[in-house]
């Protein structure tokens, strides 16, 4: 009887260790604001159908296929802004996007927007060529170019991309800016990140993690 019970008091005493080591996985935040202030808001709360959103957009990629809302619908997408020509930071994010490339190679769930902010030198040709040298794979990273404007605006009024005023800019200041921009199935911001900085990276594969366990 006495082993019976040191047996089962051991016994519970593990599953309590168990319970009290496991981790819980927090949800990501949602990112409504220029400040990229993070929000945290439950589907029970009132103003959560009215999380920012990334509206309908219409660009073209490398393989001079239209990319548009309907190529992200469903998946998880990280969008920046390069120019092909830029000999500072945008290697380096691109040798970064390269590495989530390489993680999230047979995941269809998960694809990245680079987009050109030097779209009138960027043509479908000059894209095409940068994908070929820096190992670019058609379908999972698209390269775009189109309109300038209409680059502009929805990097600065949707992704708040650039410096915390970028918002507020009149859009015709050149767009220079290190985040990689994390964006959910539903089209909503959900994290950004030192697209400059190799560690980041590992952060950023994490939450792709944590938002493929979210219901959709």
């Amino acid at each position: 009887m006495i082993r019976f019970l040191k047996n089962n008091t051991l016994a519970l005493l593990l599953l309590l260790a168990g319970c009290t080591n496991k981790t819980a996985i927090l949800p990501l935040p949602f990112i409504n604001q220029p400040d990229f202030t993070p929000e945290w808001i439950s589907p029970s709360d009132s103003n959560y159908s009215t999380i920012h959103q990334i509206p309908n957009f219409s660009f073209t990629n490398q393989d001079n296929q239209s990319v548009t809302e309907k190529t992200v619908d469903g998946k998880i997408y990280v969008a920046n802004f390069i120019f092909t020509r830029c000999g500072s930071i945008c290697p380096k994010m691109t040798a970064n996007m390269g590495i989530l490339q390489k993680k999230f190679k047979e995941d269809k769930d998960v694809i990245f927007l680079s987009h050109s902010v030097t779209p009138e030198m960027d043509s479908v040709a000059a894209l095409r060529r940068y994908a070929n040298q820096k190992d670019i794979i058609s379908g999972k990273w698209h390269l775009l170019t189109g309109n300038k404007d209409e680059i502009y605006r929805l990097a600065k009024q949707q992704y708040f991309a650039g410096d915390t005023l970028g918002y507020y800019q009149t859009g015709n200041e050149f767009l220079h800016t290190e985040n990689f921009i994390l964006v959910d199935k539903h089209r909503r911001i959900r994290g950004v990140y030192n697209g400059t900085l190799p560690i980041e990276m590992d952060r950023l594969i994490d939450d792709i993690g944590t938002l493929k366990l979210e219901d959709d």
